[in-house]
């Protein structure tokens, strides 16, 4: 893996930056130069919040511009419509299929898309698609919807299990290991 380019997207409270601190720390503590960034609206209110984690033996800029990502790990239906633009051609898109109406929807001036993952499906051929709040749930807690999405895409990536084990340990408040370790493991055997 010389370098990558990952996107992780989603709506406030779903756990994208502590998704990206993760996947972050995996790569440094496997000697990547690592550059992340965050962009959030209304997050705490359930706006879109998009992180960008790029890595690679040298990295310039943590932006990920439009048909640069290799990777999006998108939390939300929506939110993988939202961004789609900035997968590369023959990047990867993993999705929770979950439905998260964000506030236009919500007071009535909006319709939630229907159809999204068919939509997608057309034009990019190599998604994938997870129930994760179902598998967080069976976990033991709703909160790690983003420890599963994690695992989902560490299978296909160079680092091993056991890498990704040392940085949930390192970046998850300790009270919350285990049920991240448990969300991980059932995203990663999916």
């Amino acid at each position: 893996m010389n370098k990558l380019n990952i996107m992780i997207v989603g709506v406030g409270g779903q756990g994208t930056l502590l998704a990206s601190k993760v996947i972050g720390n995996v790569a440094l503590n496997k000697s990547y130069d690592v550059k992340m960034s965050e962009v959030h609206g209304m997050a705490q209110r359930g706006g879109s919040v998009v992180t960008y984690v790029k890595l690679a033996e040298e990295v310039y800029s943590p932006i990920v511009e439009k048909g640069e990502a290799d990777i999006i790990l998108a939390f939300e239906q929506l939110e993988a419509l939202r961004w789609i633009e900035y997968l590369k051609p023959a990047g990867r898109l993993l999705i929770n299929n979950q439905q998260i109406d964000p506030m236009p929807v919500i007071i009535g001036n909006a319709k939630y898309p229907d159809n999204i993952i068919e939509k997608l499906r057309d034009k990019y051929p190599n998604i994938r698609v997870i129930d994760a709040f179902k598998i967080a749930k069976e976990s033991g807690n709703i909160k790690t919807v983003n420890t599963v999405m994690i695992g989902l895409m560490a299978r296909s990536l160079d680092f091993e299990k056991e890498d990704w084990f040392i940085s949930i340990k390192e970046m998850v408040p300790e009270k919350f290991i285990e049920v991240n370790i448990r969300a991980f493991e059932a995203g990663y055997n999916y």
